[in-house]
């Protein structure tokens, strides 16, 4: 018996049996009449079963309406209109009731009004069907099947194009090459680092979000939920294209074109997916041009829009990419946000309103900025954690490390990314660094100016390797201080950059611990064991590049080939990088992690470092704290969509 293939709705015939097939008739008339037979059969059935219906319809004149009164279960304090009780419990139909079982009647009339006429109209197409040869009826399929072709194709044809808009001024996105042949060979070495980690992560942990380079396969943490979205292959792109890296770079985006999905059923991190991946994908576009990376942008930005649906605005930390659905993290105080993640949105969701037209992006952050200023802030600091759904804070703890960090980062770089319009988040900037530098900024007994963390009304004479980017921001926020204080934020930026140096210095392997502290006669140095561990962070060197860049001082260069060196002998291994858990041991053990932010920050700054200045210049580009380039939008007279004209 030959059995006809099921075939996709994909422009191919439906299946049909040729003459001659043996379970079936073979004769071309008899295969109609028995079409028409079982046809007539159908009709007749349906036509029974309906009109049966019709018949034998209860009749309300005679059968009391069975009625829910969902009025009463539903809003238990209301009282029903229509009918009222006796204290014996009789229900007690009132004057209106006759009148509703008149209209009750009248509806049930022209109900059946309405299934005759159905019944009448069915059969009518049913003759007419029985009339058509069976050519005529595959025909009437085929032109069907046509129509559901098309209606699926409109509807996988995805998001409808973004709208045209003008290409900011991109420039310095290649090159860079510094005129001394030692800094080009220092520069060199660190591009030979960027390869041995790229080629490791390809060799063992492709499409993983990171590496473990000693067992040598993929892993990936809790903020990218259990999804394999590939990390480290979007953080890394634009570090690639920067270092002329064209064979990895064209493998990566492949990558991105072919397997990079948003709609899987993963819990991610709103923040940490918004820096490394719309960051990442938004910076390789503006690097490249390459329209995919922009479109992959907006589809995961739209994705997160969900987890602004709290009664405040204010974001969840976590949201599920594929339901919407969003949370808090369980640790965090008293189920709030976190001041470093929610408010660190800004220069991407610009951006994204900028290239989509969608005003949505850029009114959340705005949203977000305006509520904040209407908050009243313990001693002008503003607390880390903030409750979604009351609008209060948290435990009053206040950090330029983690937790708060990269929201100050962003006020000064929305105002730098505004090409200086953004005058509000420049006062914003302004007003919370002099609180800072009231409370927390203090000078150690040895003379290291460090940062402290405010904790419910006391200071915590502790600095986090988090918290030495600072170093850089104050740097870069010097020029515009008030009161003529450019110089004054300059040398905090280079005091701050070498109390973190000390604490590389301080160590066996020339590698900073995730915190240290400044009492009890140690300054600089880690205590607690579990404060003692390098995992390839980037903020000490971010600063060191800053630094460089505004005073071309060579003891930043050195700094940072230092800390190069440190990370080619304690931290390399044969299957990539690996961070380790402490560094003040001569024989440290790995932690088996390759982060994906040692790609797109740690080797980026130490590259950009050993580069000269014409590569990705800040009069250009702002980068944001994944160390992803975005450039300036010199909007001149144009105004983003939902915000209004920007002020100078």
């Amino acid at each position: 018996m030959t059995t006809p293939a099921l075939l996709p709705l994909s422009g191919r015939r439906i299946p049909t049996l040729s003459p001659g097939t043996s379970s079936f008739p073979h004769h071309r008339a008899t295969l109609r009449l028995s079409e028409k037979f079982i046809l007539l059969l159908i009709l007749s059935a349906f036509i029974t079963l309906c009109f049966g219906a019709f018949f034998f319809l209860p009749d309300n004149s005679k059968h009391k309406r069975f009625d829910l009164g969902l009025e009463d279960v539903l809003i238990p304090h209301i009282d029903s209109p229509k009918e009222g009780k006796h204290p014996s419990g009789q229900v007690i139909i009132h004057g209106q009731g006759v009148h509703d079982e008149h209209r009750h009647r009248e509806e049930e009339e022209s109900l059946r009004d309405k299934i005759r006429a159905d019944h009448e109209r069915a059969l009518q197409e049913a003759k007419e069907k029985l009339r058509k040869s069976r050519e005529e009826l595959q025909a009437e399929i085929q032109t069907e099947k046509n129509k559901l072709m098309e209606d699926l194709k409109k509807k996988d044809a995805g998001p409808k194009p973004l709208p045209p808009v003008p290409m900011p001024r991109v420039v310095g996105v290649s090159d860079g090459e510094p005129p001394e042949p030692d800094v080009k060979e220092k520069r060199d070495k660190i591009r030979e680092m960027m390869k041995h980690a790229w080629d490791s992560y390809r060799q063992y942990g492709w499409g993983h979000n990171e590496l473990k380079p000693l067992a040598k396969k993929g892993h990936s943490t809790n903020i990218f939920g259990n999804s394999q979205l590939g990390a480290t292959i979007v953080d890394a792109l634009d570090t690639l294209y920067i270092m002329g890296l064209h064979e990895e770079f064209k493998d990566g985006q492949e990558w991105i074109e072919q397997n990079l999905d948003f709609g899987v059923n993963a819990e991610v991190s709103v923040f940490e997916v918004n820096i490394r991946f719309i960051g990442g994908l938004l910076a390789t576009y503006y690097l490249s041009g390459q329209e995919v990376f922009k479109m992959k942008a907006v589809q995961l930005a739209e994705k997160l829009l969900p987890a602004f649906n709290t009664p405040t605005g204010i974001p969840w930390a976590m949201v599920n990419l594929k339901s919407g659905v969003g949370r808090n993290w369980g640790w965090a105080s008293a189920g709030s946000s976190i001041l470093a993640e929610f408010g660190t949105l800004h220069m991407e969701f610009v951006h994204l309103t900028y290239l989509t037209g969608n005003p949505a992006y850029y009114q959340k952050v705005m949203h977000i900025r305006k509520l904040l200023a209407k908050m009243d802030r313990p001693n002008g600091l503003y607390p880390n954690y903030l409750n979604p759904r009351t609008g209060r804070w948290g435990q009053h703890h206040t950090s330029v490390g983690g937790l708060g960090d990269s929201f100050y980062e962003y006020l000064l770089k929305a105002w730098l990314m505004s090409d200086k319009t953004d005058t509000e988040a420049r006062k914003t900037y302004d007003d919370a660094i002099e609180a800072i530098e009231r409370h927390l900024i203090r000078k150690s007994n040895g003379g290291l100016t460090f940062i402290g963390e405010w904790k419910n009304g006391h200071l915590e004479r502790k600095m986090g390797h988090l918290a030495c980017f600072a170093g850089g921001m104050f740097a870069l926020g010097a020029d515009g201080s008030p009161d003529d204080k450019a110089g004054h934020y300059l040398q905090l930026g280079a005091e701050i950059a070498h109390t973190c140096h000390e604490s590389y210095d301080r160590t066996v392997l020339k590698l900073g611990p995730e915190a240290f502290k400044f009492d009890s006669g140690l300054e600089a140095v880690a205590v607690r064991q579990n404060e003692k561990y390098y995992i390839l962070r980037p903020e000490v060197i971010e600063t060191y590049w800053y630094m460089w860049r505004f005073t071309h001082d060579p003891k930043y260069r050195q700094w940072g080939w230092e800390a190069a060196q440190a990370i080619d002998k304690y931290c390399r291994v044969s299957g990539g990088f690996s961070g380790v858990k402490d560094v003040y041991s001569s024989n440290p053990t790995y932690d088996d992690v390759q982060q994906s932010f040692f790609l797109a920050e740690t080797l980026k700054y130490l590259y950009l470092l050993f580069s000269s200045d014409d590569l990705l210049p800040f009069e250009s580009w702002v980068f944001n704290t994944e160390a992803h380039p975005l450039p300036v939008l010199h909007l001149g007279n144009i105004t983003l969509p939902g915000s209004e004209p920007a002020q100078r």
